[in-house]
């Protein structure tokens, strides 16, 4: 069998939201059906070989694209060599909004992305999204871990996703290029660069700040510009992305732990015989603690050399003005969302 590429999706975001998979579907299915395919099976094509592209924003080094590498040879291993999965960083296949389109029509079959952006796509994504939700790393992932965590996995596949893990996010607090952020008040009248996730705009407008959409690769030069006045992410996202050379303020008050999700279009799964879809399963299973090893790592690594290239960082210790600045957040996103809040809240103490 000839090996079959579908184009790249040409509509518009709002066609592969929730709610509109069942157009996306029928538009890749007359696409594949122009190119003389079927079903897909891989970007390498036929027979018993199969090669996988994933697609991954960050740098070749990253902790998610190194849970993606190790992810990719335990899937080689544990299929006899069947499967090999292409790992693309540094957004090779495009921003991480880009590349979810494309593993959604089938373009690309697999992702790493950031459960901000996927809210778009599966709504109960945005429970991450939720401010000040989680007290630390720990809290998280019994959360992840939990049935209820894997239930939420679970509904990636309305969309045309199968969710075969989560990666560790880290958290992500704020960074500025004059004005230091130390308490809620500080963020008023930022211009705030978010994620496209409607959860993380109303964040910025309830703490006061003007939220700016943006694909991460404009960050830097948006900062540098004045177009920007701050952004939020994670230690290792901050420096590997050298945002702290335009944004020398650090704010460590861990607002958001936006998990990360390893996904594979669900045609593509579908498509594969049990015994490979278990390999696959196991390997990012296995993927996962390594990935978060990896990241823990990381985490101490960057704050020293941030440290050491003259960043403030500033550690908020008391979340309570901040919570209670953002409840409304809460109350608005939160109301689709109380089994999984809920689930959450009972974890808290666990």
């Amino acid at each position: 069998m000839n090996t079959l590429t579908s184009p790249r999706p040409v509509a518009r975001r709002s066609l592969f939201k929730a709610g509109a998979f069942g157009a996306a579907a029928v538009a890749g299915g007359l696409a594949l059906s122009a190119c003389g395919g079927g079903s897909l099976r891989g970007s390498g094509g036929g027979g018993d070989s199969l090669t996988f592209k994933l697609a991954e924003t960050h740098p070749d080094d990253y902790p998610t694209t190194l849970g993606d590498k190790k992810f990719a040879e335990l899937a080689e291993k544990y299929t006899d060599g069947r499967i090999k999965i292409q790992v693309y960083p540094n957004a090779q296949l495009g921003e991480e909004s880009d590349a979810i389109e494309q593993v959604q029509m089938g373009s690309i079959e697999m992702t790493r992305i950031s459960s901000a952006p996927m809210g778009e796509f599966v709504p109960a994504m945005g429970l991450f999204s939720l401010p000040y939700l989680f007290d630390d790393a720990d809290h998280l992932w019994r959360f992840l871990d939990s049935e209820n965590g894997k239930k939420l996995l679970g509904e990636a596949e309305g969309a045309g996703f199968k969710g075969l893990g989560y990666f560790d996010p880290g958290a992500r607090s704020f960074y500025t290029s004059k004005k230091a952020i130390k308490a809620p008040a500080d963020v008023k009248g930022l211009k705030i660069r978010v994620q496209e996730s409607q959860v993380q705009i109303d964040f910025i407008k309830a703490l006061g700040g003007s939220p700016t959409p943006m694909d991460y690769g404009e960050v830097y030069s948006s900062l540098q510009s004045g177009l920007l006045d701050g952004a939020e992410n994670n230690e290792p996202s901050y420096y590997s992305a050298s945002h702290y050379e335009v944004a020398k303020n650090y704010t460590l008050d861990r607002h958001m732990r936006v998990a990360e999700v390893l996904l594979i279009n669900k045609d593509t799964w579908d498509g594969l015989d049990s015994a490979d879809q278990e390999a696959l399963q196991k390997a990012a299973d296995e993927a996962t603690p390594f990935q978060r090893e990896k990241w823990d790592a990381q985490v101490e690594t960057d704050l020293e050399k941030l440290r050491g290239e003259g960043v403030t960082i500033n550690e908020i210790t008391d979340l309570t003005p901040w919570r209670e600045a953002t409840r409304s957040v809460i109350d608005k996103h939160g109301a689709d969302l109380g089994t999984y809040i809920d689930a959450v809240e009972e974890l808290r103490s666990a």
